[in-house]
């Protein structure tokens, strides 16, 4: 049987083993290589779609300049990284299941070479101008949160949330909110404190209203005859409360102090 016999069979028997080849057109000539496989001085040059049923070793592995290069399996693909005592160092695994990466650090950075992203066991660095969040739910964060500033997009709400448990907002040189062209709101079940502990507390606008404030009761030997009266001073009673007493020629917080009881 001649070498072109080879070629049609794809079989050659060497002693007791044997070398099964998936491949026609198969030629002693190194130029003319075995089907689509070329021996070529910088290595072997493999034209077309490939199956390898054994693990594959190899320095480099590249497809053709302008060429994609296609990673098929049937389970997982799976790229490992051993050290110099063969213990796993970094791992990139895809299946069916998603994508899993195993590592000390992982870095996307973008053409230029910005760093985009990075993860590692003491932090994860964003480094995008924006992080955009597109769950309807927003962000969720277990523990805090550090960040130099917090804005929502233009048009859009933003809200700060704490479902079950308080929320926090703490700054060593003060806490700044502020809405340009519309409101905010301040809702609270039971009670809203504001507290200085050095300092003081500023009202500056030009009408603030108090509403639902109490109104104290004058006695009745103490109330006017008079038509009554449809203007309140608003009075405050020793514990800090605040109410409000039908105005007089005088103040009638005294006689209106029923409140503070």
């Amino acid at each position: 049987m001649g070498w072109s016999d080879l070629g049609r069979c794809g079989a050659v028997a060497a002693g007791e083993s044997s070398l099964s080849l998936k491949m026609v057109s198969f030629s002693i000539n190194l130029r003319d290589g075995m089907g689509n496989l070329r021996i070529t001085d910088k290595g072997l040059k493999l034209e077309g779609d490939s199956e390898f049923l054994q693990p594959l070793y190899a320095k480099e592995i590249q497809s053709k300049p302008g060429r994609p290069l296609f990673l098929q399996s049937s389970r997982n693909v799976s790229v490992n990284i051993l050290g110099s005592n063969n213990q796993l160092l970094t791992q990139l695994v895809t299946g069916a299941h998603g994508f899993k990466a195993q590592g000390k650090m992982f870095e996307v950075k973008s053409t230029s070479g910005k760093l985009l992203f990075s993860a590692d066991e003491q932090e994860v660095v964003v480094g995008a101008e924006r992080l955009r969040v597109m769950g309807a739910e927003g962000a969720v964060f277990s523990k805090s949160v550090e960040t130099p500033h917090v804005r929502a997009e233009p048009s859009k709400e933003l809200r700060l949330e704490s479902p079950t448990r308080s929320l926090i907002m703490e700054a060593p040189k003060g806490i700044q909110i502020l809405a340009e062209a519309g409101d905010i709101q301040a809702i609270c079940r039971n009670e809203l404190r504001l507290e200085s502990k050095d300092g003081e507390i500023s009202l500056d606008a030009r009408r603030i209203r108090l509403m639902r404030l109490p109104e104290g009761k004058a006695s009745t030997s103490s109330s006017s005859s008079g038509t009554r009266q449809t203007v309140y001073e608003v009075c405050v009673c020793p514990n800090g409360r605040l109410f409000l007493s039908q105005a007089g020629t005088g103040s009638t917080c005294q006689i209106s102090n029923s409140v503070c009881l």
